[in-house]
C-alpha cells in the first residue's frame, strides 16, 4: 500500500494528513508531539486524493459546527495497549470530556493514568481520534500534542452554543 501526505491550511494552523491505501493514518499539527518517523509519511500528494479530499470535507463541516463525528476511514498502528486506549477515545461523545484518571480506572488500573496519557499523546490521528477531549483530573487541559491552545478550541466549539454565547473573550 502506498503511504503519502498533503498539508492543509486550518484554523488550527498547517495540519499534515498522511494514508495509507484508502484509510487516514495521520493527523498532525506544526511542532506535533511524538511525530513518527519520516517513512510513516510517504510520497508528497495533493489534497485532491480521495482519502484527503473526504477528511479535508469532513475537517471543515466541523470546524463550522455542521458535524460532530467522522466517518473517513482510519486505521492506527500502534501497541496493543495504545490500540485499546485509541479506542477508547472514540467513544468519548462530542462535547464530553474525560480524565486521565478516570480513562485508567476504566482499562482496569488507575495508576495507569500516565501510561494514558502517554498512548493518548502519541494518538497519530488528531481530532478524528478525539485526544482533545482527555482533560486533567479536576478538568484542567493539560498537555495535547497539537498545544493548549488548540486543545481549548477544540473543546470550546464542542461545548453547545448558549454556553459559547455567554463566555465574555
Amino acid at each position: 500500500m502506498n503511504s503519502r501526505h498533503t498539508t492543509l491550511d486550518s484554523p488550527l494552523g498547517e495540519l499534515t494528513l498522511t494514508a495509507r491505501g484508502e484509510y487516514l493514518t495521520g493527523i498532525f499539527y506544526e511542532g506535533h508531539w511524538h511525530m513518527p518517523p519520516a517513512d510513516y509519511f510517504g510520497d508528497p500528494t495533493g489534497i485532491e486524493d480521495p482519502v484527503f479530499a473526504q477528511t479535508r470535507a469532513e475537517l471543515n463541516e466541523y470546524l463550522d459546527g455542521q458535524r460532530t463525528a467522522f466517518s473517513v476511514p482510519c486505521q492506527t498502528r500502534g501497541n496493543p495497549f495504545q490500540e485499546k486506549v485509541w479506542d477508547r477515545l472514540k467513544t468519548i461523545p462530542f462535547g464530553e470530556t474525560v480524565s486521565y484518571g478516570e480513562l485508567a480506572a476504566e482499562l482496569g488500573d488507575p495508576h495507569l493514568a500516565q501510561a494514558v496519557g502517554s498512548a493518548v499523546g502519541r494518538n497519530p490521528i488528531s481530532i478524528i481520534i478525539p485526544c482533545h477531549r482527555v482533560v486533567g483530573r479536576s478538568g484542567q487541559l493539560t498537555g495535547y500534542a497539537g498545544g493548549l491552545r488548540n486543545k481549548r478550541f477544540l473543546l470550546e466549539l464542542e461545548e453547545p452554543a448558549e454556553v459559547r454565547e455567554g463566555k465574555l473573550f
